[in-house]
């Protein structure tokens, strides 16, 4: 099974991603230039995220994996909540969190978008994507 602490810090280990707690100390929010990629919650012994997803895709991994529902509180339709309970394997999860940050990066200022990608480089904001 994957732990908090491990998906923690593979969010973390994101391109200048940034933890906030806006909505008290049981969510923890990942940000990227101050716009949400995932929340990350630890209930008990059950650990969940949502991710942002293509809203194809996000119907894709929920037919696939049980474990994978509508974004709790979150827009439903970008949105998947993601229960780390060992049904999907590490290597999916890893990507999920990546396409995640990537679409949140795309949709940040051109600015701001390219001064990231000159700080880490294109294959480091986008790792699902060729180049």
């Amino acid at each position: 099974m994957i732990s908090f602490r491990e998906i923690r810090r593979y969010l973390l280990s994101k391109p200048e991603a940034k933890e906030d707690f806006p909505f008290g100390l049981s969510v923890t929010v990942m940000k990227i230039q101050s716009k949400m990629f995932a929340t990350l919650a630890e209930n008990g012994a059950v650990v969940s995220m949502n991710l942002k997803c293509d809203p194809h895709e996000a119907r894709i991994l929920r037919d696939i994996f049980p474990a994978v529902t509508p974004g709790y509180h979150m827009n439903k339709r970008h949105w998947n909540t993601v229960i780390l309970d060992s049904s999907i394997p590490k290597g999916e999860i890893a990507r999920m969190i990546d396409n995640s940050y990537s679409l949140v990066v795309q949709g940040l200022r051109k600015a701001d978008r390219h001064a990231l990608e000159v700080r880490h480089g294109r294959p480091a904001l986008h790792p699902n994507i060729e180049t």
